[in-house]
C-alpha cells in the first residue's frame, strides 16, 4: 500500500513540476517575449504592399491616347538568400528575357542585400517568376509608360526615366502635373496564404491628364512628309509645324529623324530635341515678309511701289547679290517678295532705316520665347541696335545676322495670316478637364497691312514665284520660301544650307499654316524645291480633313 502511495506521490510531484514548467513557459512567452512574438506573427501574416499610382495620360485634341501608364512589375533579388545563383539564373533567364550570365553575376554578389534583376516587366513575366518560387527572388508592383501611337510626336511628348520621371518634352515640362504618387496597403493573410483583410494605409494618386491641340491624323501625315524629305535629301534634321493661325493652336509638330520613346538605350539628348522650339538658324528669305510688313505698316512703301534694282547692292563693306544672277531691272514691292529679291529686300530695309527696323524685329517676337510653354525653348539671337555695324542693314532685311526658331517664324507668320495679332502658340488645351485659357495676343499689324502682305505672298506660289510648282486643287495658296547659308565659326558656308518654307491656305482667309525647316539637305538646297512640296502634301491632306472649304 505504501509503495502505491509513494508512486502516486511521485507522479503527482512530476505532474506539479511539469505544470509549473508549462506555467513558466507560458509566462515567458506571454510576458517576456509576447511583444516580440506578436510582431513576428504579424510580419508573417501582414505585408505592406505598394500600390503604384499611374502617371497622367496625354491625349490629342480628339481624345486619342498618345501616352498612358500601365501596370507592370519589377523583379528583385536578395542575393545572400539565393541558394544556387547559377541554377536560379538559368530558371529566370527565359522568364525575364535577360541573359543568364547577367543574372548570375547579380545573384553571385552575396554581400548585396538588394538587386534589381529586371525593371518594368509585363505582368505575365512577373507571374512566371512567382511560379518558380525561388528563395530570395521577389516581385514588386510597378508601372511603365506606353506610347500607343509609337513614334508619333515623340520629341514633343517626350520620354520618362526608369523611375517614371519626365526626361524631355511635355513629360518633363509638365512633370509636376503628370506625376503620380504611389499608395500603400496592408494585406493580412491566413496560414494558407489566403487574403483575409486588405487595409489602405495611403491611397495612390493618378497624375493629371493633358489634352493637346495636336491632331494625331495631321501629325501622322506631317511626319510622313518629313520622312519623304529625309529619304530624298538626307538632311541633318528637319521639323514642321502645322497651326491654325486664327488662334495659334498647333495641330502638328513633327521632327525627323524620329525616335522611339519606349526604347532609349541608344538615344542621345540631341535625338530627343524638339527642333521646332530648340533649333536656331538664320531664316534667310522667309524673313523678308517681316521687312516688307514693317515698311508697309510705317507707310514707307506700298505693294506697287517700284524700285530700280541693280544686280548687286553695296552696304558698307558688304556686296549683296541675288541667289540667281540677273540684270538691272525695276520691281515692285510685291514682285520683290514673290521673286525673293535680296537686292530689293535690302533696298526696302534701307528705306525703313535701322532705328525703325530694330523695334519691328522685336515686335514680331524675335529674340524672346514665344510663350508656348515647352521646356528648353530657345530665344534665338537678335543683335541690339547699339551693336549694329555698317553692314548690318545689308544682312537683317534678308534674314541674315540673326537667328530664330521655327516656332517663332510660325507665330510671326500667323500674325500676318490672322489679320495682325501675335499670339503665343498653343499646345495644351486642358489639364485634367480644366480648360487652359487661350492667350489674348497683341496687335502688331493693322488688318489692312496684314491683308496686303497676304496678297503679296500669293505671288510666291503663282507663275514666276519661287514656289510656283506647289498646288492644292481648289485652293489658293500663299507662302514664302527661304534658303540660307549656315554660319560656321563666324563664316558663311558654301556647302551647308537651311531650306525652309512657310505657307497658308486658303490664301485670303487662312485657316491652316505650315512651317517647314530642313537643316543641311543634300543634293538640293532651295526652300522652293526641298521644303515647299511638303507644304503641298500636308495642306492637300489637312484642308479636306478639317473640312475647310476652298476659296
Amino acid at each position: 500500500m505504501r509503495l502505491i502511495e509513494r508512486r502516486i506521490g511521485l507522479l503527482f510531484a512530476v505532474f506539479c513540476v511539469l505544470l509549473a514548467a508549462v506555467f513558466a513557459r507560458a509566462f515567458w512567452l506571454q510576458a517576456v517575449r509576447g511583444g516580440e512574438l506578436q510582431a513576428e506573427a504579424s510580419a508573417q501574416q501582414t505585408r505592406s504592399v505598394v500600390v503604384p499610382g499611374h502617371r497622367g495620360r496625354i491625349l490629342d485634341r480628339r481624345g486619342k491616347e498618345l501616352a498612358v501608364s500601365e501596370d507592370a512589375a519589377s523583379v528583385f533579388a536578395t542575393p545572400y538568400q539565393v541558394k544556387d545563383p547559377a541554377a536560379a539564373a538559368a530558371q529566370l533567364a527565359p522568364a525575364l528575357g535577360v541573359p543568364a550570365a547577367v543574372l548570375r553575376q547579380k545573384l553571385s554578389k552575396r554581400e548585396t542585400g538588394f538587386a534589381y534583376l529586371a525593371r518594368k516587366v509585363d505582368l505575365a513575366a512577373a507571374e512566371r517568376v512567382r511560379r518558380l518560387d525561388i528563395d530570395g527572388i521577389g516581385v514588386l508592383p510597378d508601372s511603365h509608360r506606353v506610347y500607343p501611337q509609337g513614334e508619333l510626336a515623340a520629341q514633343v511628348i517626350g520620354a520618362v526615366g526608369i523611375d517614371n520621371q519626365g526626361l524631355s518634352g511635355l513629360e518633363s515640362g509638365y512633370e509636376s502635373e503628370l506625376h503620380a504618387t504611389d499608395g500603400q496597403r496592408k494585406v493580412t493573410r491566413d496560414a494558407l496564404g489566403q487574403t483575409i483583410e486588405a487595409k489602405t494605409v495611403r491611397g495612390e494618386r493618378t497624375g493629371d491628364e493633358l489634352t493637346l491641340t495636336l491632331d494625331a491624323a495631321i501629325q501622322d501625315r506631317t511626319e510622313k512628309a518629313l520622312a519623304e524629305i529625309g529619304g530624298q535629301y538626307a538632311p541633318a534634321g528637319a521639323t514642321a509645324i502645322v497651326m491654325d493661325p486664327r488662334n495659334a493652336s498647333i495641330l502638328a509638330m513633327a521632327n525627323w529623324p524620329p525616335v522611339n520613346p519606349s526604347e532609349l538605350t541608344n538615344v542621345s539628348q540631341a535625338d530627343l530635341q524638339n527642333r521646332a522650339t530648340g533649333f536656331t538658324y538664320e531664316p534667310g528669305s522667309t524673313f523678308k515678309s517681316f521687312t516688307v510688313a514693317a515698311a508697309l505698316q510705317d507707310g514707307i512703301v506700298g505693294p506697287d511701289t517700284s524700285f530700280y534694282l541693280p544686280p548687286e547692292i553695296k552696304v558698307a563693306d558688304r556686296t549683296i547679290g541675288e541667289a540667281h544672277p540677273r540684270g538691272a531691272e525695276s520691281l515692285t514691292v510685291s514682285q520683290i517678295l514673290a521673286q525673293s529679291s535680296n537686292v530689293g529686300a535690302v533696298t526696302v530695309g534701307l528705306k525703313l532705316g535701322a532705328e525703325r527696323f530694330d523695334p519691328w524685329i522685336r515686335r514680331f517676337g524675335f529674340g524672346r520665347q514665344t510663350g508656348i510653354g515647352f521646356p528648353a525653348e530657345e530665344r534665338g539671337i537678335v543683335p541690339s541696335l547699339r551693336d549694329y555695324s555698317g553692314s548690318t542693314m545689308g544682312n537683317l532685311p534678308i534674314g541674315q545676322g540673326l537667328s530664330v526658331t521655327p516656332v517663332q517664324m510660325a507665330a510671326g507668320y500667323a500674325a500676318i495670316a490672322n489679320g495682325g495679332t501675335l499670339r503665343a502658340p498653343r499646345l495644351v488645351t486642358e489639364l485634367d478637364d480644366d480648360p487652359i485659357e487661350m492667350p489674348r495676343g497683341r496687335r502688331v499689324l493693322s488688318t489692312r497691312t496684314a491683308r496686303k502682305v497676304l496678297t503679296m505672298l500669293e505671288g510666291v506660289l503663282a507663275p514666276g514665284g519661287t514656289a510656283s510648282e506647289v498646288t492644292v486643287p481648289g485652293y489658293e495658296l500663299a507662302g514664302k520660301t527661304g534658303t540660307s547659308e549656315k554660319a560656321i565659326n563666324g563664316v558663311y558656308s558654301k556647302t551647308r544650307f537651311v531650306a525652309s518654307f512657310v505657307g497658308f491656305a486658303p490664301a485670303r482667309k487662312p485657316r491652316l499654316l505650315v512651317a517647314i525647316v530642313v537643316d543641311e539637305p543634300k543634293g538640293d538646297i532651295y526652300g522652293g524645291s526641298v521644303a515647299a512640296p511638303a507644304f503641298g502634301e500636308i495642306a492637300g491632306f489637312a484642308l479636306p480633313y478639317l473640312r475647310i472649304p476652298p476659296d
